[in-house]
């Protein structure tokens, strides 16, 4: 489930291999964009997502081999719960670990139980009778007596118990309303010096080991334009590295300092992430948000998204007053704290004749004059939802987080 310690024991594995010398790739199950930041800050590279809705099969194993060719280890954090996906199982971490016939090892929280974890890991294990599961990590223990408890259940099942982690608050992460707060990440010597003395993480590795990454045919494709990308740390920090690494010619700028150069640009693509926890500077960088502004009524092509989109808006209001953003599109967006709503979910939509699929989740909301949308967008149910799509002149922004954005450059 959720909670249960997924990425904490999914950071902590990829930092205890890192020091040991071991060239760590990790990815992220699902459309995720701050676990993935916890995963790179240890690993010393990019973590890639996999995701099933937002791509082919095929493409997710294109994925795998591409970025894991010269890893000694790769490590799949997954999402949710195992089996939890937009329908049914469709989706799912164990659909991702099907398609890539990936060895799984269940984090069980087990804070809260003892031998009823028996029904619960017979049920898990035995549920889709195509995954191949080699064992189990505890989080949560809470005793060594729970820990005696929890090992006869995996031997009664004849589960292989990995370890078990035991309770402690130092672990915990903070989180906000997006998921977890990556602005002040722990540190992980703690954590790795917990992972190895209470999980064998050798044991671990001899039981995942695979002879190769999967056979795919072709490699991935590249876009010979130049994109000029918003990128900080946090206010524009909601991309997916396989869109960075499928450019030709990329040029980066951090909307609260610096001014960008689009002179020669084919695209300017203005991710998500965090402004409204910048407000002040963005606003104060009055001669990037005119750059942008002239840029666009120019006729150049612009792709934002959530909040990048917000910061394309006339104005960006919060609990402190109004703040004045690029103005490009006419249209007001509340980050007011009684005003947040949540909006979650896969999303989908045609436009020009194809079809984009990608995810929304955000709090803020348009308010006063609301956009008219150039198509209607869908969740993964095929369901509509009121999500729009704002399209002026060569500008295409939404709340929807594309995964294909270069797509839509000409």
């Amino acid at each position: 489930m959720s909670g249960s310690g997924k990425t904490t024991i999914a950071r902590g594995l990829m930092a205890l291999l890192a020091n040991e010398g071991y060239g760590v790739q990790p990815f992220k199950c699902g459309p995720d964009y701050i676990d993935t930041k916890f995963h790179a800050s240890v690993c010393g590279r990019p973590s890639v997502n996999l995701d099933t809705f937002m791509a082919a099969s095929g493409h997710v194993r294109k994925l795998y081999a591409h970025y894991g060719t010269d890893a000694d280890v790769c490590v799949v954090e997954g999402m949710m719960g195992l089996y939890d996906g937009y329908d049914r199982d469709a989706g799912s971490s164990a659909e991702i670990a099907r398609v890539l016939h990936l060895p799984i090892v269940l984090v069980v929280d087990a804070h809260s139980a003892a031998y009823s974890m028996a029904a619960l890991l017979q049920g898990f294990t035995t549920f889709r009778r195509d995954l191949c599961f080699v064992g189990i990590i505890f989080n949560k223990v809470g005793s060594s007596r729970h820990e005696q408890m929890l090992r006869q259940v995996c031997s009664d099942l004849g589960i292989r118990c990995l370890g078990c982690l035991p309770k402690d608050a130092a672990l915990e992460q903070g989180s906000r309303y997006l998921g977890l707060d990556f602005s002040t990440m722990c540190g992980d010597d703690h954590l790795v010096a917990l992972l190895k003395e209470h999980v064998d993480w050798h044991a671990l590795l001899e039981t995942t080991q695979q002879p190769s990454l999967p056979a795919v045919e072709g490699g991935m494709q590249r876009v010979d334009k130049h994109v000029v990308v918003a990128r900080n740390e946090e206010a524009f920090s909601f991309i997916y590295q396989e869109v960075l690494d499928s450019c030709e010619r990329l040029s980066f700028f951090n909307p609260e300092t610096e001014v960008p150069c689009l002179d020669e640009a084919d695209l300017l693509y203005l991710p998500g992430g965090y402004p409204e926890k910048h407000l002040s500077t963005l606003t104060a960088n009055e001669a990037c948000r005119k750059t942008i502004a002239d840029y666009a009524r120019q006729g150049g092509r612009v792709v934002a998204e959530c909040g990048g989109m917000m910061y394309l808006c006339k104005s960006i209001v919060d609990d402190t007053g109004e703040h004045a953003m690029c103005g490009v599109l006419p249209y007001q967006v509340s980050a007011r704290k009684t005003d947040r709503k949540l909006s979650l979910g896969y999303r989908r939509f045609m436009l020009d004749g194809r079809e984009y699929r990608g995810h929304e989740f955000h709090y803020t909301q348009f308010k006063g004059l609301l956009p008219k949308s150039v198509t209607q967008v869908y969740n993964a149910l095929g369901n509509t939802v009121p999500t729009p799509v704002i399209q002026q002149q060569n500008v295409m922004a939404s709340y929807t987080h594309l995964y294909c954005p270069l797509a839509l450059i000409p």
